[in-house]
């Protein structure tokens, strides 16, 4: 049963992202209404039977369905893979567990003792609210009858403002690509990506290390090391900071002539 005070909460919550559920076509702030919000905030990790997982389930495909409306507005002159690869970035783990961190949902989240505790896991569980809460923000503004329109309202300022940072990247975020075309170009073959997990713990930003290093090259040299919570995180990372040593003229890799084998 959602009390008056959580009642309240959640009202001031939805204000504070631009969605007034009084404001005309809004759903309401009766406990009917809002019921989306409560399941959606309410974690898995609290036991209880009504959870964030099912709203999940809808906000991964409520989520690309508002990316590609906003590409397909803000980004018409971009090739569909070009869309389909900026699509990507926009609804990223790592981008709902920001955006989740910035409109301040850890404050509304109800997670279980566990889960609060588990400081590396942080970014995961607001990464599944967040989409959680894009399911429920949907369905409370009436579903396929509308429920798209306040979603895409909330998100278009911050997808605005990520797709410009995307774009000013010239290797648009996929590093690993960026450098199996440059270390291809130079004649190295492919990069070799070596990782290893070095903890456990679900989420954990330093979980995997990972060393880039190209197998045409004698010495085997790492020309670039990452971290992240997975291994395809931990290989980004590694090939991201390969690339700002090749860039920066001070790695040995651009002098590659008497390194590889005759």
């Amino acid at each position: 049963m959602v009390t008056p005070e959580r009642l309240a909460q959640l009202v001031g919550f939805l204000q504070s992202l631009g969605l007034d559920p009084t404001a005309a076509g809004g759903p309401g702030c009766t406990p009917g209404a809002l019921a989306p919000l409560e399941e959606a905030l309410s974690h898995s990790s609290l036991g209880e039977p009504l959870n964030h997982e099912r709203l999940e389930f809808l906000g991964d495909a409520v989520l690309r369905l508002a990316a590609s409306e906003f590409l397909r507005h803000h980004h018409p002159d971009l090739s569909v893979g070009e869309q389909s690869a900026l699509r990507g970035q926009l609804v990223s783990d790592r981008w709902l567990a920001a955006l989740g961190e910035s409109c301040g949902l850890s404050k509304v989240m109800r997670i279980g003792p566990m889960a609060s505790g588990d400081a590396t896991g942080r970014a995961t569980v607001l990464a599944e609210c967040t989409e959680a809460l894009l399911g429920a923000i949907y369905l409370a503004w009436g579903g396929p009858d509308g429920g798209l329109v306040p979603v895409i309202r909330w998100l278009t300022p911050h997808w605005l403002n990520s797709a410009a940072a995307v774009l000013a990247d010239p290797y648009r975020g996929n590093w690993k690509s960026a450098l199996q075309e440059w270390s291809q170009s130079q004649g190295l073959g492919l990069p070799h990506y070596i990782c290893n997990e070095k903890t456990l713990a679900h989420g954990d930003p330093r979980r995997f290390n990972c060393h880039v290093v190209f197998q045409m090259l004698r010495d085997n040299k790492s020309e670039g090391e990452g971290w992240g919570p997975s291994r395809k995180a931990a290989e980004q990372e590694a090939a991201r900071q390969a690339l700002i040593q090749i860039s920066s003229g001070i790695d040995h890799v651009l002098d590659h002539s008497t390194a590889i084998s005759t």
